[in-house]
This record gives structure tokens, C-alpha cells and sequence, in this order.
């Protein structure tokens, strides 16, 4: 079947639409935190982190960095990657957090595949990233893994 003209402009329309739509939520978001200030349950976290990197065709792995009471310091992209891995140091997750004063963080990475579920080097890193930054006292309050516009949290599957 041959495509029309005005069809292939309507498909190229609908994604710049899309497109723009995913850059305002990323902009909008990150506002709308700032003014609540608090992440309060994972899916305050979903929610924003899914407008960051949901729509990204390499894998990122980022950090929510939480002051008392959960109070949103800062958010990181710390390491990027490939379209099916990203490799993440530790030490320097550390680092970062010693240098922002954390007390808790939020860590997220995507899957540009599309498919959330977590897999077994996540639980190995997620299980590391938390007995590190214990040391620091500081807390993982959560890992979320986003594919596509899909997340699945590590605490609300009761992994952390």
C-alpha cells in the first residue's frame, strides 16, 4: 500500500506533536516538584522521572538527590550508555552524593527496549549502590526503571 503525501506529513506532524509534548512535561515536572518540594510516595518519583528519560533512545542512569524529609536537592543524569546498557561506578555515585549533601536518593535508569522490569544486574547494583551509601548514611528509598512510558519501582515491589 502506497503511502499518500498528506499521510506521511499527518505521521511527521503527530511526532514533532508528541515530541514537543514530552519536552513540556520535562520542563513542567521538574516545576511542579520543585513547588511541592517533597517526594512523598513512588509514584511522585514515577511521574517525574518518566518525563526525564522515558523517551530516550540510549540508557541513562540518574539520581533524585533528597535532602530531610525528602526534600528535592537535585536531579542527575550521572552515567550514560548504549541501547541496552549503561555502565555505573559506584564511587562516583558516592561522590556525588557526599558533594550534594543527601541524606536519601532516588536512583532511575531506563530501558529504551520498552519493557520496565527490573533485571538481575539492577537488583545486584541497586543492592551495592544501597550497602555504599549506607556507609555514608544515606538512605535508597527507591529504584525506578522506566521503559517506554512503563515503570516499575523498586519499592513498591518491595525490593528496597
Amino acid at each position: 500500500m502506497k503511502r499518500s503525501v498528506n499521510d506521511t506529513r499527518a505521521q511527521c506532524q503527530l511526532l514533532m506533536d508528541e515530541a514537543g509534548i514530552l519536552l513540556a512535561a520535562e520542563e513542567i515536572l521538574p516545576r511542579r516538584l520543585e513547588r511541592q518540594g517533597i517526594i512523598q510516595s513512588p509514584t511522585d518519583a514515577t511521574d517525574y522521572l518518566r518525563a526525564r528519560c522515558a523517551h530516550l533512545a540510549h540508557e541513562v542512569f540518574g539520581i533524585v538527590f533528597l535532602g530531610n524529609k525528602h526534600r528535592v536537592i537535585v536531579t542527575e543524569h550521572l552515567f550514560t550508555g548504549t541501547i541496552d546498557s549503561c555502565e555505573v561506578h559506584p564511587r562516583i555515585v558516592a561522590k556525588r552524593a557526599l558533594e550534594t549533601n543527601a541524606a536519601a536518593v532516588v536512583l532511575f535508569h531506563n530501558h529504551p527496549s520498552g519493557n520496565p522490569q527490573p533485571s538481575a544486574a539492577d537488583r545486584a547494583l541497586t543492592a551495592r549502590l544501597k550497602q555504599v551509601l549506607a556507609l555514608l548514611d544515606m538512605r535508597v528509598l527507591d529504584h525506578v526503571v522506566l521503559g517506554g512510558f512503563e515503570a516499575t519501582s523498586f519499592a513498591e515491589r518491595g525490593l528496597i
